[in-house]
């Protein structure tokens, strides 16, 4: 039972995560027109920073029109393209005439089902088309149905959706006036760490937001409940002081991204770590939701990303809802804090992460020992044969997923490598030739999905992976072995022996020509490089010897001859499947200082 509930669980999660992915699809792509809105409102609106009753008639029309279409279109383009963007964008035309409330929700709908409509036609039709006939009955098509769709919008689907957005409004002002609005983020706060953020914000508390600013208040508690900063800054801080090994040196950094930057997905490996902290952050979320609801805190649109800024920038012209506002998320954060290190204080466990690195040690020592490594990296070569792409998706194409492809794009510049890195939403990957596609383990399956024939690697964090280096590693040996795979299983076989060190390796080395010494690490076990990098160093400099030493990653390494790679035998075979011209010398042990002696006396 358990076995065949784990799999329905991870659907139904899967599911969930897909159709929130739709939603928020709609509202991000067009998430520069809803600040835009916001700033003219607070800005140049009656009570904003500076009034003006000439640009504030842009109000209204954005509100009621451009927001609407623009997510309309976009929901029927994910769809059928072009023609399925503009088919939504004539059918939503009909709810927004024919109600007068602003229509997000409507536009949410209207939009994919013009986009299907049209799919629909043309897959039944195109086929079927005479030759010289396709731009005629193509464009009537796209008008008719748009047509037909915009009159069934605005007499049946616009009075319904209409009620149904009234109703939607009126529970959600009933919990602001008997303060419950707090009960939210108990189920706000879980949903974001399974990566329903987007979903969230985007496809709910956004449309509802709006609405309730376009009001007399002109504000909105809504665009807090999921962008407060607070609760995941608690987290941080916590682990900042009281926590172990790699969470801790990395929080301190993430606290900048997360707080400043705005991108809180930074947080949720953190918690998912230690899933006691979903207490921490739904505390904090309740936390920062009572005071805003006290204080009568609000903002004119949604903040994004979200970060202190954003917030402080979309906030109304009133040093009270400022006020309020930095108390409400210095509140969510002690409460966060608070919870989050006795957590971590209580935790006895070892240091995970130096667990982690031991357990990956001895495995690789254990296949080394096999005569494994070798066939490990055939089948890494093989993962990346001819990629000329890498893409790293994630559930809305921003944040996270942009960092990532940052830091992925910075070690392929580094490493000489001419491939492109970007980054988009999983909705949008399309299945093409050469696609290395890099996304988090929780979004893996839906990429899959999205892209069954691209080669895919899932990350535990985007921004502090040991893949790249491996994905480096593997793309540099391809490079270097040119691509040829005209005798793989001879070549597989043979392989053992073509990369086999012999005990005098280093007699063979050309000394006169090194001018950099390279002690190689992996992006999460830097600790024995770095210190035989520091013995080395100290070593050459009690002599006299003007060598450039470095401590670099795999990508980072120039593939030269007058770059020397100190490693140990085992990975020594390792480096000559990776690199063509780099020398190589061989060590019992990077921390054995023995070592070195032989190998400074050679060098100039």
């Amino acid at each position: 039972m358990d076995a065949q509930s784990k799999p329905a669980k991870k659907g139904i999660k899967s599911a969930m995560q897909s159709f929130g992915t739709k939603l928020s699809g709609m509202v991000l792509p067009n998430i520069g027109a809803f600040i835009a809105w916001g700033l003219i409102t607070a800005i140049f609106l009656k009570d904003g920073w500076y009034p003006n009753a000439e640009l504030a008639k842009l109000i209204d029309p954005m509100k009621t029109y451009l927001l609407p279409l623009l997510i309309a279109y976009s929901g029927g383009a994910a769809i059928a393209s072009h023609r399925g963007g503009v088919v939504g964008a004539i059918a939503t035309m009909g709810v927004i005439v024919g109600t007068t409330v602003p229509m997000f929700i409507g536009a949410m709908i209207m939009g994919p089902l013009g986009g299907w409509c049209i799919k629909k036609w043309d897959d039944a039709v195109q086929p079927k088309i005479k030759s010289g006939f396709e731009m005629l009955v193509n464009n009537f098509s796209a008008g008719i149905i748009g047509m037909l769709l915009a009159i069934i919008g605005f007499f049946l689907m616009g009075p319904i959706i209409s009620a149904f957005t009234t109703i939607m409004a009126a529970g959600v002002n009933w919990m602001i006036n008997h303060s419950l609005l707090w009960l939210a983020n108990i189920f706000i706060e879980p949903a974001k760490i399974l990566f329903l953020n987007n979903a969230i914000n985007q496809g709910i508390l956004t449309p509802l937001g709006i609405q309730q600013a376009a009001g007399a208040a002109g504000k909105s508690i809504l665009f807090l409940l999921e962008p407060d900063p607070g609760p995941g800054l608690g987290v941080l801080l916590a682990f900042a002081l009281f926590g172990k090994g790699a969470a801790k040196g990395s929080a301190p950094s993430a606290i900048i991204i997360h707080f400043f930057g705005g991108i809180h997905e930074i947080y949720f490996p953190y918690i998912l770590m230690k899933p006691a902290l979903f207490l921490s952050v739904i505390a904090g979320g309740v936390t920062g939701t009572t005071l805003f609801s006290i204080l009568n805190v609000g903002l004119k649109s949604s903040p994004s990303p979200g970060s202190i800024i954003s917030l402080l920038l979309m906030s109304p012209k009133d040093p009270m809802n400022y006020l309020g506002l930095i108390i409400g998320v210095t509140g969510a954060t002690i409460v966060s804090f608070l919870i989050s290190s006795v957590i971590l204080k209580r935790d006895k466990s070892i240091d995970t992460d130096a667990l982690e690195a031991s357990t990956a040690k001895m495995n690789a020592m254990k296949a080394e020992a096999k005569g494994q490594d070798v066939a490990s990296a055939k089948a890494i070569m093989n993962d990346v044969k001819g990629v000329d792409h890498i893409i790293f998706a994630c559930d809305a194409g921003m944040g996270s997923s942009a960092m990532g492809a940052s830091i992925l794009r910075d070690k392929v510049k580094k490493a000489g490598l001419d491939l492109s890195v970007t980054n988009t939403a999983i909705s949008n990957l399309q299945d093409k030739p050469g696609l290395l596609v890099v996304t988090q383990e929780e979004l893996a399956d839906r990429a899959k999905k999205q892209t069954p024939n691209a080669m895919h690697v899932a990350v535990s964090n985007f921004l502090n992976s040991p893949k790249y280096d491996e994905i480096i590693a593997s793309l540099k040996t391809e490079a270097v072995s040119g691509g040829n795979d005209d005798d793989d299983a001879a070549a597989a076989a043979a392989a053992p022996a073509a990369v086999a060190v012999p005990e005098d390796t280093n007699d063979s080395l050309d000394f006169d020509a090194v001018k950099e010494i390279v002690f190689m690490h992996h992006d999460q076990n830097v600790g024995s490089a770095t210190m035989a990098q520091a013995t080395f160093r100290s070593e050459l400099h009690k002599l006299g010897k003007e060598i450039t030493v470095e401590n670099l990653a795999v990508g980072e390494v120039k593939d030269d001859a007058s770059v020397m790679i100190v490693a140990s035998k085992e990975t020594a075979r390792r480096i000559k499947l990776q690199f063509a011209n780099v020398q190589v010398y061989v060590v019992d042990g990077l921390l054995n200082a023995t070592n070195y002696d032989k190998l400074i006396s050679k060098l100039h």
